[in-house]
């Protein structure tokens, strides 16, 4: 089961770079929120396709009882994330725009799995995964010279 979840996290990792390369393209012939709102009603329509086809038959008043609330707002970072990533892609370039946002994400995740936010699973803090994190912060500096 370890290697499908691995496997899984590599095809998620390249996906968001061509979703990425893909969206930056579009914006600029169409612009930046048209680009995202088309994102998002896709993404959208693509969510509920799949909802029927798999036979789920749940039911989204579900959502009114999730606590705390703050976490209903994944739609509302999604777009936040669309737009970032676009346009950092369009300045950057693909690679070193991806590799910023890879280690952004790899620290940000480590901040909240040892404070606990967000209602994430706590670890306790080590050491070496923050060296980790500076080594990687180091490649990307490097790579971006």
């Amino acid at each position: 089961m370890l290697i499908f979840g691995i496997l899984i996290a590599a095809l998620s990792g390249i996906l968001m770079s061509v979703q990425g390369v893909c969206n930056a393209n579009v914006s600029q012939q169409a612009g930046l929120w048209v680009t995202g709102t088309f994102v998002s009603f896709t993404a959208a329509a693509v969510c509920l396709t799949l909802w029927v086809l798999t036979g789920r038959t749940g039911d989204f008043s579900v959502l009114l009882g999730i606590r705390p609330r703050y976490l209903l707002l994944g739609g509302v970072f999604g777009a936040f994330i669309t737009g970032t990533v676009v346009y950092a892609i369009a300045k950057l370039g693909t690679a070193k725009a991806e590799l910023i946002i890879v280690i952004a994400q790899l620290i940000a995740a480590y901040v909240l799995s040892i404070t606990g936010w967000l209602s994430s699973n706590q670890e306790p803090f080590a050491w070496q995964k923050v060296f980790a994190l500076a080594v990687s912060l180091a490649g990307v500096i490097w790579y971006s010279l």
